[in-house]
């Protein structure tokens, strides 16, 4: 329990930092797994909020908020 704790605290806290997208939206799909509520179907719009959250400012300036409530189209576009 203590590990799946700590995936779902890194999975919260993830940012993209110095990562590309691709790798970024691979380590939240992997940490997602950790975090039941994001797994939902009627979750997906709270995980793109939460990707989104994470992007750097460059990228998140260049999707525009475009309000992507899809997450394989938001990774596509960002």
């Amino acid at each position: 329990a203590d590990e799946r704790n700590c995936k779902v605290i890194e999975f919260m806290e993830l940012k993209q930092g110095s990562m590309s997208v691709s790798e970024y939206a691979a380590k939240f799909e992997d940490l997602c797994r950790f975090a039941p509520h994001y797994n939902a179907l009627e979750a997906e719009e709270d995980k793109c909020v939460k990707f989104e959250n994470g992007l750097r400012p460059d990228i998140k300036q260049l999707i525009g908020f475009s309000e992507i409530r899809n997450f394989p189209m938001l990774v596509n576009k960002s």
